[in-house]
């Protein structure tokens, strides 16, 4: 790892988490991998050689209970998914150089290797642990054989991870009110021997490392709380039929333990650089280099699995010898229609269903990275998607690339022979400098919108320039012009391609380019464009409110039939029609309701808190002072913007201290998507609302 400005003269590896086998993919899931993709195209679109590989989980605790509730062999389940996967993926354009599984022999003698160094090195003991007990099915219940409560903050978790809480890893023990899920009954806990990764001496290695993280601000935040904290030794084994064998001798009493699936599921990283290097053969890319000198190691993964990356991981690679991450990337959550999907009730637009419908794989490429910024949290609806499509695909890239590209043809055959104006010439050169800059600060986003803003400036240019209007007054002038546009259209070829890689071959094709666009880099958006080509085609289609309609009515429908929820889909309007909560029967007075002072405030600075994903700080002026309120909105709006904005906020509540934080007031804010509460008019902080 260099940490030198991309490219460097090191291969890169982007990987992406691994899913595990046990159930189909939805489009929320892509958020990660088509950032993983786009990433990687991008970083070898700057010229840096990249590989980038994923696998599939194959032991996952969540693999072995579905095989159980389905009396299936967990191998035959997990080869079916991992098959699924490895098809679905390049239908989304998302080209893993390598994807492999958890249960080939390379990586099982990967993990054994390390296993066994860290144990000869004394990175391994044993100790007793407290583990959950199903008495009635007379078995240990590890991870999600087991559901409760969550010792830190109090909600609803599995064995191994609040889940629907505070998202903290939990340890074999730690969960309370403990229930099995082979039986539904109650648990007990009972002392057993395991394995304990010393993890805890190298503390100051991490907080060394947490410190030149690059990435995300949430993943290099979030792991402080723990890195700077007391520290607690990780459990990694588990007493379970299925997973990687433990390498070392066993404790006393134990006929078997098998690795925690966070040991073999990390070390698949590896374990697929090395398959893809004898694949491809050590001078195409050697994985050696990458893992085991300086290579650049950026992983990108979901924002619950962060600590797993920034903790356990770097860890193991440290005490083992191999190359640290120098990159870590945490997207947020996708939300549909303002609430989680949920696989029970219906409530997901499957991967393969966005296929079936006939959708490009490109438009949900572009949405997924363009909307909102990659660590925050996105809500999906067919009306956000499709006014995503028509705005930016649509009304903007497609009709610059179209109308340009039609009018050379009919008028020139082809490009123009004159020059690039310096103007434009420089406009593409700056699309340049913000790809790179992109590319080094790592904002997936900014790397997906920068060909539509190219083209944005392409449509502004033609329209004042009107060069249908100086054909036959001025045809030099005319042909300046879109010789301009066409080295515009190129350009954003080259820089599409990231995140829209078919189109953008299309788009090559319709320049009459020899080769692949995808083996350009940024350099040539700046070569001339083909002399001759033929006329163009539409490479969008707008999509129809009608259409938006009937994909909210099959959803609507599966909702109703599967869970018997409300519907979820939004009226035909474009206004959101949320699964509403009912009203409470209970009744305050007017006497309780006037001691509530209501207040109209203006927001004077907004700073994230750096150790949430959740928490901004802001300062509200209210009129007779500027209070300090601490609100867990990062994710939903843009900080930068929210200076400025007209807020309303409860006065006279009492102070809270929130992540050592003070905070004397509360927000006021409509729905999960925290719209909010403001005034119509520009009314003076303090006003009391009545």
């Amino acid at each position: 790892m260099t940490h030198d400005t991309y490219p460097t003269d090191e291969p890169a590896v982007v990987t992406c988490g691994l899913p595990y086998a046990n159930g189909d993919l939805h489009i929320g899931h892509f958020r990660t991998y088509v950032g993983g993709d786009v990433y990687a195209r991008a970083l070898e679109t700057l010229g840096q050689q990249t590989a980038f590989v994923c696998g599939s989980d194959m032991h996952g605790t969540p693999v072995a209970v579905d095989a159980k509730q389905n009396d299936e062999d967990p191998e035959t389940l997990a080869l079916d998914y991992y098959r699924e996967h490895k098809a679905l993926f390049p239908e989304f354009n998302v080209e893993f150089d390598e994807y492999g599984h958890t249960r080939q022999p390379t990586n099982i003698e990967i993990t054994t290797q390390i296993v066994q160094t860290l144990e000869e090195r004394g990175y391994i003991d044993e100790r007793e642990a407290t583990v959950a007990y199903d008495p009635e099915a007379d078995q240990t219940l590890p991870d999600r054989y087991v559901e409760g409560t969550c010792p830190y903050c109090g909600s609803k978790a599995r064995g191994d991870e609040c889940d629907e809480g505070c998202g903290r890893h939990l340890e074999p023990g730690e969960i309370e009110n403990p229930v099995s899920t082979i039986t539904g009954n109650e648990a007990e806990y009972r002392e057993q021997t395991h394995k304990f990764f010393r993890l805890s001496d190298l503390q100051e290695y991490l907080q060394a490392l947490i410190e030149r993280l690059e990435g995300t601000d949430n993943a290099k935040h979030q792991p402080r709380e723990w890195i700077f904290g007391e520290l607690e030794d990780w459990c990694i084994t588990r007493d379970i039929d299925w997973g990687v064998d433990y390498p070392g001798e066993l404790p006393d009493g134990q006929d078997r333990l098998v690795l925690y699936v966070w040991v073999d599921a990390h070390i698949e990283y590896i374990s697929a650089t090395k398959q893809y290097t004898e694949r491809a053969g050590a001078t195409e890319y050697d994985w050696k280099s990458a893992w085991k000198d300086d290579g650049e190691i950026i992983h990108i993964i979901g924002r619950d699995i962060i600590q797993h990356h920034t903790v356990f991981w770097p860890s193991v690679l440290h005490a083992t010898d191999y190359n640290e991450p120098r990159a870590v990337l945490a997207s947020g959550f996708m939300t549909l229609h303002g609430k989680g999907f949920s696989k029970s009730r219906g409530r997901a637009i499957w991967a393969r269903e966005y296929l079936d419908e006939g959708f490009h794989p490109d438009l949900l490429r572009y949405y997924l990275m363009t909307t909102g910024g990659f660590q925050q949290d996105v809500d999906f609806s067919w009306e956000k998607f499709s006014e995503k499509v028509n705005n930016d695909l649509v009304g903007t890239l497609g009709n610059f690339l179209y109308r340009s590209l039609l009018f050379a043809h009919r008028n020139f055959g082809g490009t123009p022979e004159a020059d690039p104006s310096k103007t434009v010439t420089a406009r593409i050169e700056d699309a340049i400098v913000a790809f790179n800059t992109a590319v080094n600060e790592y904002t997936v986003r900014e790397i997906g919108t920068i060909a539509v803003t190219l083209a944005r400036f392409g449509n502004e240019y033609i329209q004042n320039n009107e060069p249908w209007a100086l054909t036959d007054s001025d045809p030099e002038r005319a042909a300046k012009v879109i010789r301009d546009c066409v080295q515009l259209v190129k350009a954003i070829a080259v820089l599409l391609e990231p995140v829209a890689p078919e189109k953008s071959q299309a788009l090559w094709k319709q320049l009459n380019e020899d080769g692949s666009v995808h083996d350009q880099t940024v350099q040539a958006a700046l070569d001339p464009p083909s002399q001759e080509f033929d006329a163009p085609t539409e490479l969008f289609e707008t999509l129809e409110d009608e259409r938006v309609e009937q994909l909210n009515a099959k959803l609507d429908k599966r909702v109703r039939e599967i869970s018997g929820d409300a519907a979820v889909s939004s009226e035909a309007n474009g206004n959101e029609l949320a699964e509403v909560e009912p009203l409470t029967d209970e009744r305050v007075s007017m006497e309780t309701f006037e001691t509530i002072d209501l207040r109209t405030g203006e927001v004077q600075s907004a700073d994230p808190i750096a150790e949430s994903d959740h928490l901004v700080k802001l300062m509200v002026d209210i009129g007779h002072e500027t209070r300090q309120i601490v609100a867990g909105i990062k994710q939903s709006h843009d900080i930068e913007a929210l200076p400025g904005t007209q807020v309303v906020i409860v006065a006279n509540l009492e102070p809270a201290t929130i992540m050592d934080h003070e905070s004397n007031g509360m927000l006021l804010a409509a729905g999960e998507q925290v719209d909010l509460l403001t005034t119509t008019e520009d009314t003076q902080p303090g006003t009391k609302i009545r």
